[in-house]
């Protein structure tokens, strides 16, 4: 059995969970199981027909994101929370790891996106696109890399993803749009950012990250009671992990909050 997930928040009408990474959010062909089965036999809801209470999906996040996941647990409730996504009303805050950093401490990225061409898996500008807007502020400079907060104020598919690689600093590791050399294995290691670093003889190193560099730390929405709530959910153990080892090279501490 896999261990259960980390409900944020819980009301008769919705729960919020913190996405782990390398599980997707609805099944599919591929995948052995969920976050929507798992959540279902987690709390006893069945998660298909029509009869309410049953968990019902609101939004989705790609399969190795983490963060805050909302899901409904009637009609009402899934068309309610479905509507403030589709107007854009509902706030998110995403973290993420880039490369590089930019020459300014923040910035809109307002570039639209349609689908590739030629690859049914890839987004990408173009003005003929749907509109998209990110707002981005950094959180915190390493050397070659940087950590930042971006605000997403539509919700396209790869948006964050395909908007930091248009500005030149795409997320650190991201298999669709910063694939690494044919030759290096995905992920970030120690050796990649600490000058003169040799792993053991004995011992493959390892990654200090291998997924993608990506959390969805904050959702704010409007219960169907009216009320504004703020769900939070904490960064996972290997994302705190690698900004733990870029502090230790930068000789800094974490910030403060």
């Amino acid at each position: 059995m896999p261990p259960p997930l980390d409900i944020l928040l819980e009301t008769p009408h919705l729960v919020a969970i913190s996405k782990p990474p390398a599980l997707a959010t609805i099944p599919g062909r591929a995948e052995p199981t969920s976050v929507l089965e798992q959540l279902g036999h987690q709390l006893s809801l069945p998660t298909s027909g029509t009869a309410d209470p049953r968990l019902r999906l609101v939004h989705r996040l790609d399969k190795d994101t983490t963060g805050v996941l909302l899901f409904a647990k009637d009609i009402d409730t899934q068309r309610h929370l479905s509507h403030q996504f589709q107007n854009n009303t509902i706030e998110k805050e995403y973290l993420a790891l880039v490369v590089g950093r930019p020459r300014e401490t923040s910035g809109e990225i307002d570039a639209p996106l349609a689908p590739h061409p030629n690859n049914p898996r890839l987004m990408i500008v173009t003005k003929h696109g749907r509109p998209a807007r990110t707002l981005w502020q950094i959180e915190e400079p390493f050397r070659d890399l940087c950590f930042l907060r971006l605000f997403p104020k539509t919700g396209k598919t790869h948006q964050i993803r395909v908007h930091l690689k248009h500005i030149g600093h795409p997320l650190a590791i991201d298999p669709l749009y910063n694939p690494p050399p044919p030759d290096k294995p995905p992920g970030l290691f120690l050796s990649q950012l600490k000058p003169n670093y040799r792993p053991s003889r004995n011992e493959e190193e390892r990654p200090l990250i291998s997924r993608l560099t990506l959390h969805a730390e904050k959702l704010r929405f409007t219960t169907p009671t009216g009320d504004r709530t703020e769900v939070v959910a904490p960064l996972p153990k290997d994302l705190r992990a690698t900004l733990s080892q870029l502090r230790k090279l930068s000789g800094r501490q974490a910030p403060a909050k």
